[in-house]
């Protein structure tokens, strides 16, 4: 009996610590824009202006032609993981370099902005 209730414990915690299935692009863009809109975790549009944003702040640039911006996704990804490379004295927080967004979320977060 033990056994199995270690086999079954086991089962439960693989499964819940399983990365998260591969998903489409435009699923992963839906998923960044939750992600960038919800003032808990990304709060992007405080301040940057982007369609289909609420209360869109500007103290940002907006977000329009960022593949034009940021034909490598990378350096975006870099960007918004620690803005302070390319600009020390940013006023946008560093989402990846202080843990503020997962690494999945940072990745869905790019594939939104990105996107537009």
């Amino acid at each position: 009996m033990k056994f199995a209730i270690r086999t079954l414990s086991a089962a439960i915690i693989l499964a819940t610590s399983a990365p998260v299935l591969a998903l489409t692009l435009e699923e992963r863009i839906a998923k960044g824009f939750e992600v960038a809109a919800d003032r808990n975790a990304g709060n992007c549009f405080a301040c940057h202006a982007a369609e289909g944003a609420e209360l869109a702040g500007n103290g940002g640039p907006p977000f329009i032609m960022m593949q034009m911006r940021f034909p490598d996704r990378e350096v975006l990804k870099t960007q918004i993981a620690d803005p302070r490379i390319r600009n020390p004295n940013t006023n946008m927080p560093p989402y990846g370099a202080h843990d503020i967004l997962t690494e999945q979320e940072l990745e869905w977060v790019v594939d939104y902005v990105h996107s537009l």
